[in-house]
């Protein structure tokens, strides 16, 4: 009976590959069943509609003899999805990449289930890099979701027209579809700082609000300090400085200098963040 034992636990030894453990697929399915991630793509989804109903609900003022923003959203499907984009990208969508990150780690530590995946046994750096992927996958279509979504809504509701820039540029309608959904990537890249934190403040800590929270708070205090014009250079190297800079798409000439810098910045942060993250998570004494 004895060496029938070990021979089972032989069996078993040469089947277990941790790099089995916790497949994309398992995990995918895992948050997308969570009523979060639902309510995260309904929100994401709905937003371009409520924004069509505000516009028609609204009175029309006394004209002006110049265009505002909200003027210019209602002439083509294109200038409204860029007007989504700009409502948007500095807290909702910085809200939905950190609620996919922050509450990766976090959420299995407040339902005492993360011991009980890394008993499975899965890895720790493996578990931390399938949450990451699944998350990161998340927060793509997402942001991608909300464009695509706003150019079916506005060309319903405001026909497939030019997109006009706030500069008096045109671009035909198919051309500013294109750069729109380009704006959204950047959005997705020029986010990643978030994510990086979100993740490490999500290894950090068992309580997913504050992850998620700390995130957006560190966002929110970023843009605050970015208004500043005291600090001059220093506004430079603030992770927020370049969010904004996907407006360089809807010139007829793309300006691809803001982004860039962007982009580095954006990878920079989220790279030490990740790092952190990584060191942290090895480290930490899993006891819920």
């Amino acid at each position: 009976m004895g060496k029938v034992g070990l021979l089972a636990d032989d069996v078993s030894a040469a089947e277990y590959r941790p790099g089995r453990t916790l497949p994309l697929r398992v995990e995918l399915r895992r948050q997308l069943l969570r009523r979060r991630t639902q309510v995260a793509f309904a929100l994401v989804a709905l937003l371009p509609v409520i924004l069509w109903v505000a516009f028609e609900l609204a009175a029309n003022g006394p004209p002006t003899g110049s265009f505002n923003l909200v003027d210019l959203a209602k002439g083509s499907g294109g200038n409204f999805a860029v007007f989504a984009l700009f409502a948007s990208s500095s807290f909702l969508l910085v809200v939905v990449v950190a609620l996919f990150f922050g509450d990766t780690v976090a959420a299995e530590a407040s339902w005492s289930s993360l011991r009980y995946l890394l008993a499975a046994p899965i890895p720790r750096a493996r578990l931390l890099r399938q949450k990451a992927v699944v998350a990161a996958a998340l927060s793509v279509a997402a942001l991608v979701a909300l464009p695509v979504v706003s150019l079916i809504v506005g060309s319903l509701a405001y026909g497939s027209g030019d997109l006009v820039s706030p500069t008096g540029e045109s671009l035909t309608f198919w051309t500013g579809a294109g750069r729109v959904l380009i704006a959204a990537l950047y959005i997705a890249v020029q986010l990643s700082w978030v994510a990086g934190l979100a993740l490490l403040l999500s290894v950090s800590t068992d309580a997913p609000l504050g992850a998620v929270g700390g995130a957006v708070m560190v966002s929110i205090i970023s843009q605050i300090l970015d208004q500043i014009t005291a600090l001059e250079g220093l506004r430079n190297y603030l992770p927020t400085h370049y969010d904004s800079a996907w407006a360089g798409l809807l010139g007829e000439q793309i300006d691809w200098g803001d982004m860039t810098r962007g982009a580095f910045s954006a990878v920079t942060y989220a790279a030490v963040f990740g790092v952190l993250a990584v060191w942290r998570f090895r480290r930490k004494d899993v006891t819920s």
